[in-house]
């Protein structure tokens, strides 16, 4: 109702205008007008070009009433008051998280390369690199759902989840269960789920079911049957985190097909992460910040800080998230540090390839420079038009030397970066403009600890079960997906 709603607004918004510009001169002169400055603005604004590109060429498309759109649409639809409160939430954590030069300064003795990436992600992020810490990778979400149901049960203080899905299923019915009993016990129990990710997924206002059982519950951009640009921005995060002491990221949402009791688009290939130690803390601050916005509230977060046991570990671990609101592309920016920096091999599993010029420009030159450079991607889609746009890339970059592997089993839907047997990236963030520029997402970046060689090694294993996409395959895959993948490029920053 709220799709059919929005859908009915935007073709009465697209009937007023063309009604207007037949009934009077002056208001296609005015429309003109606005067009020329909207224009002006998109040139002048701190944007990516490509969304500069796409918002020009909508405005030179439909003249008229391109402005007007743009003005509804194209930039943020967050209040003065909205800004200052997140700018002081921003704040708070840089004062909550405090950043230890010891550990930078050892890490820039030991590795200046690793010492420039953490160092770019502690300025900006704004998150603190940490030791103490140990982790553990997921290689399947089935494997990560049994782990996580273990570390729930022994919650004492506090569970916190965020998630960009969750569905009524198997997967959440038995994480249910287990967070209405520990509610019972007197444990925080609180979750935040996008409101968007999850409006075919369950119940309207199932957050005040959720409240019913004990659990504290927010929605994120609560949906209204009102057309707004303010769905573009999505709480991406997925986010699990017990007593901060342990905590969970990485690709796998709480829906049953990330842990492949239905199959949905063949098997499900998705992976995750899990920390136990002070690391935790910086994921606990994540949530946390989020969530005093949603509820308008400031909260002593030091409260729930707990104490942390030495742990003999090896390298270092360093959570971090990604803002679409403060115009700092962290998401793109540490993977952009890693391919630019890159050695001998750099692997990527993403379920989506939209790159800016920037992105592939980069991936180009590393293969070009005699760098191993990899990436996986579904064979089965779940948007079939995003894959057409993502083979729109392929040929570029495969000329330049970059293997493109599709994982012929299903659906790849991790999102990891691992590079010379040092350094990883495990998180949410896919290798499209929506990830990158739009949403709220979150990602752990690891540098020399032992879990680095698992994840180069799952890599290879997923290889063995892709298929390679040659440039032949680009020449045969027909006139008409070619120009449907390019004329759905142009609009990509939209998507």
């Amino acid at each position: 109702m709220i799709g059919a709603s929005i859908l009915l607004q935007f073709v009465f918004l697209l009937a007023m205008l063309d009604f207007l510009r037949d009934y009077s001169q002056v208001f296609y002169l005015f429309a003109l007008v606005i067009s020329v400055v909207a224009t002006l603005w998109i040139i002048y604004n701190d944007l990516n070009p490509a969304y500069k590109i796409t918002w020009i060429l909508v405005i030179t498309l439909f003249p008229i009433f391109g402005g007007l759109l743009y003005l509804s649409f194209g930039g943020s639809q967050l209040t003065r008051n909205e800004r200052n409160r997140l700018k002081k939430i921003e704040d708070d954590t840089r004062k909550t998280l405090k950043i230890d030069d010891t550990l930078t300064k050892k890490l820039a003795h030991e590795d200046q390369k690793g010492y420039l990436q953490a160092n770019y992600i502690q300025e900006y992020g704004p998150y603190p690199l940490c030791k103490n810490t140990e982790c553990q990778y997921f290689s399947l979400g089935e494997d990560n759902f049994a782990q996580m149901k273990k570390d729930l049960e022994e919650a004492k203080s506090y569970i916190f989840i965020e998630y960009f899905i969750i569905e009524e299923g198997q997967m959440w019915s038995e994480l249910l269960d287990i967070l209405i009993q520990k509610a019972k016990d007197g444990v925080d129990v609180r979750v935040v789920y996008d409101d968007m990710g999850c409006s075919l997924k369950l119940p309207s206002h199932y957050d005040k079911y959720l409240r019913k059982q004990g659990i504290k519950c927010q929605r994120f951009n609560p949906l209204v049957p009102i057309l707004s640009s303010r769905y573009n921005t999505r709480d991406h995060r997925k986010i699990m985190v017990i007593d901060g002491l342990i905590g969970y990221t990485g690709g796998i949402n709480l829906a049953d097909e990330y842990i492949n009791v239905v199959e949905k688009l063949g098997h499900w290939k998705d992976m995750g992460i899990r920390l136990e130690g002070e690391a935790v803390w910086s994921l606990t601050v994540m949530f946390t910040s989020l969530w005093d916005y949603l509820n308008k509230q400031d909260i002593d977060n030091s409260k729930l800080k707990p104490e942390y046991k030495t742990l003999e570990t090896q390298g270092f671990v360093l959570p971090y998230s990604d803002n679409p609101l403060d115009n700092e592309s962290v998401g793109e920016n540490v993977y952009l540090n890693m391919i630019n920096r890159a050695e001998d091999y750099i692997y990527i599993t993403t379920p989506y390839l939209i790159i800016s010029n920037e992105m592939m420009t980069a991936l180009c030159n590393a293969a070009k420079s005699g760098v191993d450079v990899k990436i996986i991607m579904p064979h089965i889609p779940d948007k079939w038009y995003v894959h057409h746009v993502s083979w729109s890339y392929y040929d570029k970059l495969i000329k330049s030397g970059v293997e493109i592997l599709e994982y012929k089993p299903g659906f790849m839907h991790g999102k990891n970066f691992v590079c010379d047997d040092k350094y990883a990236v495990v998180g949410t963030i896919n290798m499209d403009f929506r990830s990158l520029y739009l949403h709220f997402e979150c990602a752990v970046w690891l540098y020399d600890v032992p879990q680095i060689i698992n994840i180069k090694e799952d890599f290879v294993e997923t290889a063995e079960k892709c298929i390679k996409i040659s440039s032949e395959d680009i020449s045969n895959m027909g006139f008409f997906k070619a120009i449907l993948g390019l004329v759905f490029r142009m609009f990509a920053p939209l998507m």
